[in-house]
């Protein structure tokens, strides 16, 4: 693991020149911009995002928009990849729909101190509930048991989020909506992502040839590695879950330490990429809103971001090449979510909270006194058996395919 990675608090005296918040499907990066962002810049990036926004009410009044440094909670957003749309079939391959392949909840805690980021199985089997096409008037009855990649074709953004709500039984007021042009696009903005392979990669299927090694990616090799399933691990989709998590933890690690945060040019270019290719909520689609979040996320080590897998097993014969979801290890997580109670993955402990300096000692004529000082118990977190993740800190290899 690096070391942790801290940041002063952004000067807050023009609520236009400080920080852009965005969460991107397979992305998930801070993009934080500093006073120099000119106030055109701005107003298209507003304007773009305004014009892009999904209504997640069906029509009903949105609940109010937290004001710049007011936001005091927690939140919970919901970022969504889709497998193709009407100009990429040819490029990504034909499909008769839309699916949300990508599903990625992030919940920030009330007090800021820690991050999870959820990546739902595209082939995890839910239970989908009602849900009407606000577009086409059409109206969708709810389903028992299917792939929770379905629910794109029930209803489009909405009907994701209903779904993923359903499943985790969180509200989940902000939402986003990324094609597979946005991820190259903004991967080409940041200048490529690290990424390192304890083994050579040829995937056919996915167009990826990469040596053993670290390989800075970007553009449509990212996407190709984020695509990857042939190339990694067992070949399964929780493998590719697996190397999509490696991929963020390295893009956040990236973004903290190579200058992003300072460099305009590449925050402006990064702001326009994600306005033109990511389509959020219109809850989320405020300039206001996504710097109150940025500040309330600048501060969270990168040790207590941890990114997880929907706890599920493919061993279900009910349900052949899908997964099922282990409600036991996935209730427990979504309890302490709801609750605000911190956890940790198997195997590993998060950073105790910073202490203050201690004083220097000072030399006196006053003899020592011979007792111990009794040190203060450090609060514990629990470990969840059955999580499978890791924090953004870990800049672990990914594993190829040996098949």
């Amino acid at each position: 693991m690096i070391g942790i990675a801290r940041h002063g608090r952004l000067k807050r005296s023009n609520p236009y020149a400080t920080a852009l918040k965005l969460v991107a499907a397979v992305l998930t990066v801070a993009v934080v911009s500093t006073s120099a962002v000119a106030a055109v810049a701005v107003w298209s990036f507003s304007k773009t995002v305004d014009d892009n926004a999904i209504d997640l009410t069906g029509g009903d009044p949105a609940a109010p928009v937290p004001q710049l440094e007011s936001y005091k909670n927690g939140f919970n957003i919901l970022m969504v990849g889709v497998d193709n749309d009407a100009v990429q079939s040819a490029a990504y391959g034909e499909r008769h729909g839309t699916l949300n392949d990508v599903n990625i909840l992030v919940h920030v805690s009330a007090d800021h101190s820690n991050a999870v980021v959820v990546s739902i199985p595209r082939d995890l089997i839910v239970a989908h509930p009602e849900c009407t096409d606000v577009t086409t008037g059409a109206e969708f009855s709810a389903m028992a048991a299917r792939p929770v990649n379905e629910a794109m074709s029930r209803g489009g953004l909405p009907c994701v989020v209903k779904t993923v709500s359903k499943l985790t039984g969180l509200t989940i007021p902000y939402a986003g909506l990324i094609s597979f042009n946005g991820v190259v696009r903004m991967s080409d903005a940041v200048g490529g992502v690290p990424i390192c392979l304890d083994a050579p990669i040829n995937d056919d299927f996915a167009g990826l040839y990469l040596p053993a090694g670290t390989s800075v990616v970007a553009g449509d090799t990212a996407l190709a590695f984020l695509r990857s399933r042939k190339g990694v691990g067992d070949q399964s989709d929780l493998a590719r879950i697996s190397s999509q998590q490696i991929y963020m933890a390295s893009l956040m690690r990236t973004v903290q330490g190579n200058g992003t945060l300072t460099n305009i040019p590449t925050l402006i270019n990064l702001a326009n990429a994600a306005a033109t290719n990511i389509k959020l909520s219109t809850s989320l689609a405020n300039i206001d809103t996504m710097v109150s979040m940025a500040l309330a996320l600048q501060d969270i080590d990168l040790d207590r971001l941890l990114f997880v897998q929907y706890p599920g097993t493919t061993g279900d014969s009910r349900f052949p090449g899908k997964v099922v979801p282990t409600e036991a290890v996935a209730a427990d997580m979504f309890t302490k979510l709801a609750t605000d109670e911190p956890f940790t993955l198997p195997g590993t402990t998060p950073t105790p909270a910073p202490t203050p300096d201690a004083p220097v000692p000072v030399e006196t004529s006053t003899p020592a006194t011979t007792e111990t000082a009794v040190p203060t118990p450090q609060p514990t977190v629990q470990a969840l058996d059955g999580l499978t993740g890791q924090t953004a800190q870990d800049d672990s290899c990914a594993q190829a395919s040996t098949g």
